[in-house]
């Protein structure tokens, strides 16, 4: 009893700041634990000497069999996610108000990523020979930005799946998350946001430099891929297809559905108010010209469109790449499978060329509207020609992901073979 009114009286005098140390202590030492390790000397393997010699999931699956690679893939996730899930509430517990002692929560939660990703890289068990990080990032960054994490693990088994690659799938599942993050953060280098964003790109560049080796086998074209499996084919058809499907569903849902009727709901709403539309309150003069009418129908119309935008483009972004990465897949069949990767790039392309062009459509709307006649009728006469490019863009690439859907009426049914894509072949991730 003695001992514990003893640490109670202490914990009650600890500093803030060493109250927010214990949980980043904590999270280096969880996510030091070497579950791959464990497990295979738990099966009398000794992974440091077995397969690639790594003690990540990879070659847990390689060498102890596939449901111990998922066994360890999610324990190192796990050690992840745990120490930054927990970080904030046990600094707190320690000692009121200490989550903040080092700046700010999110900077508690990114020092536990940071030592519970750094713990598995060198772990201290070890002697500091650890794994290469991807399933222990990935639970930190899904509790770190959850959105950018389940599209960056989506990125993940899209590439695996067309390419039989985990190097690549790996590599390709941490730019994705960065990207994600940098284009999706209002200001990802504000104070606030700042130290998210650079756990993000320090980790990125880090899972890059463990992973040096299998790049340089990737370029030379002598990394292994995993072998064939006879789920691959019908999940990448179905992968394909569901892509395009909500691509071009999305596309012409919006285009010839929404879009329309937002602007002819608009038009209404202007010319019959007050009414129940306007809360029966009155939003222009009944008599006002129609020519003001219809520019105040418009503007409205406008401005509950413009915010799907951003949403819109994204949307297109997923679905294409994901039909695009699909599609190379079947690259090497030739003939419809190579036109089927062109009509892919293309639409993709529309869609990068209408981002730009949709931002100028946004800034120009205001200025129209300027007291500034001169600068006002410059606006109009710009607006109306970026905003006519917009709509035929926006239909060029609809009717684009529409060649691409009845395309896939031509999928390869089954493949055999060598690796898709030779010049590329697998690797080892997670670990």
């Amino acid at each position: 009893m003695v001992g514990l009114r003893k640490a109670l009286t202490h914990l009650q005098t600890m500093s803030p700041t060493v109250a927010a140390s214990i949980p980043l202590v904590l999270a280096y030492l969880i996510g030091a634990i070497p579950f791959g390790y464990l497990v295979g000397r738990a099966r009398g393997v000794d992974l440091f000497h077995s397969g690639s010699g790594n003690i990540g999931a990879t070659n847990a699956a390689r060498v102890l069999g596939r449901q111990y690679g998922a066994i360890v893939f999610v324990l190192d996730l796990l050690k992840g996610a745990v120490p930054v899930a927990v970080s904030v509430h046990l600094a707190n517990a320690l000692q009121a108000g200490a989550a903040s002692s080092l700046g700010s929560p999110d900077a508690l939660r990114v020092g536990a990523a940071s030592l519970a990703f750094l713990g598995h890289l060198f772990p201290v068990y070890l002697r500091f020979r650890g794994g290469k990080g991807v399933a222990t990032g990935a639970g930190t960054v899904f509790v770190l930005v959850p959105l950018a994490a389940t599209l960056a693990i989506s990125a993940w088994v899209v590439v695996l799946f067309a390419s039989r690659l985990v190097s690549l799938a790996s590599l390709s599942a941490v730019a994705v998350l960065v990207a994600v993050h940098l284009v999706g953060a209002s200001r990802p280098f504000s104070e606030i946001a700042i130290p998210i964003t650079l756990y993000l790109v320090i980790g990125t560049l880090l899972v890059f430099v463990k992973h040096r080796a299998n790049v340089g086998r990737l370029f030379a074209g002598n990394e292994n891929a995993i072998g064939e499996f006879p789920t691959r084919q019908p999940v990448l058809r179905s992968l394909h297809i569901l892509a395009l499907g909500l691509w071009f569903g999305g596309a012409a849902f919006f285009n010839l559905a929404t879009a329309p009727a937002i602007f002819a709901s608009f038009k209404d709403v202007v010319n019959a108010g007050p009414s129940d539309r306007t809360a029966q309150e009155q939003i222009i003069p009944p008599n006002a010209p129609q020519e003001r009418k219809h520019a105040l129908a418009n503007a409205l119309a406008g401005a509950a469109v413009g915010p799907v935008f951003p949403a819109y483009f994204a949307m297109q972004a997923v679905f294409g790449t994901t039909a695009l990465v699909t599609a190379l897949s079947w690259w090497r069949l030739g003939s419809v499978h190579r036109r089927r990767v062109y009509v892919l790039v293309f639409a993709l392309t529309t869609v990068a060329v209408a981002v730009p062009i949709s931002d100028e459509v946004t800034r120009l709307r205001p200025l129209r509207f300027s007291p500034d006649a001169a600068e006002a009728s410059v606006a109009k006469g710009a607006f109306a020609t970026w905003h006519l490019v917009s709509l035929a863009l926006s239909f060029v690439t609809m009717c684009t992901a529409g060649v691409a859907l009845a395309m896939a009426g031509r999928l390869p049914v089954e493949q055999s073979g060598p690796n898709p894509n030779p010049s590329l072949q697998g690797g080892g991730l997670g670990g």
